[in-house]
């Protein structure tokens, strides 16, 4: 199945903004899973691509006019396994991602939680476990941002697809699985207008396993893979630097249409 995206972040600074520095990971690979068929960044000023760590691919930016309104688009083809059974499988040590991180910490309720749910370690108890923390943490748009943790998401008991994974992450890594973060995109039929997406592969049984926790989605049959990490600040979309701007405001627009 193929699918077009379009990606775009719009940055508006309430004062002049100097010399930034943008570090964006928004261009998905070629894998396993998905054949890239076209793909292009556009942003401003000097830009440097490379891989990191984790063979995401990641493009610096600097920008040294000044200027108040900045927009990053990302937009192409790719062409993605529609009956896959497996996240993607790459050489990638798995244990690599036991590593912990600062989102990803547990607490003994969390703890608890996690082994109520998986008395013995296998796909089918993960999947109950997954099921769980949607049902204690709702899909609640708006009401916690990219620094709330697993710990904060779990007491507070709300969140979105980036706190689902994060939760679902802590809690696999207390179990001593290998669990990793992976950034994307979802194409739902007949829905055009959806933010960029977020959730969890556990490596298990030798493989790459998808989770969902979102939309309880246990194939990734609908999932573009942009970026792989430990938790969100490994594969965040635009991180950056820059000197004065005032306040910023950001608006972020994806389509995910078939073609």
């Amino acid at each position: 199945m193929k699918l077009m995206i379009n990606h775009q972040t719009h940055y508006q600074y309430s004062e002049l903004a100097l010399n930034s520095i943008q570090y964006i990971k928004m261009t998905p690979t070629n894998n396993s899973h998905q054949k890239v068929c076209h793909w292009h960044v556009s942003v401003p000023g000097e830009r440097e691509e490379k891989r990191d760590a984790f063979q995401n691919i990641w493009i610096t930016s600097s920008q040294r006019e000044a200027y108040q309104q900045l927009t990053i688009m990302a937009q192409g083809i790719v062409e993605i396994n529609s009956l896959a059974e497996h996240g993607i499988q790459d050489r990638l040590n798995p244990n690599l991602f036991l590593q912990p991180t600062l989102n990803t910490q547990c607490n003994a309720e969390m703890k608890a939680f996690a082994h109520q749910y998986v008395p013995e370690l296998n796909r089918e108890n993960l999947m109950k476990l997954s099921e769980a923390v949607l049902v204690h943490i709702p899909y609640v748009p708006a009401e916690t941002s990219v620094l709330t943790s697993a710990i904060d998401a779990f007491n507070g008991q709300q969140g979105v697809c980036q706190d689902h994974s994060h939760v679902f992450i802590a809690m696999c890594k207390h179990l001593g699985l290998p669990v990793r973060y992976v950034s994307g995109y979802l194409h739902v039929p007949e829905t055009s207008h959806l933010a960029s997406h977020a959730w969890a592969e556990v490596y298990i049984d030798d493989a790459w396993y998808c989770f969902d926790t979102s939309n309880q989605l246990f194939k990734p049959q609908s999932h573009i893979y942009v970026a792989i990490g430990r938790d969100y600040w490994d594969v965040a979309p635009v991180r950056g630097v820059r000197e004065k701007g005032g306040v910023e405001s950001m608006h972020s627009m994806v389509q995910v249409l078939s073609c």
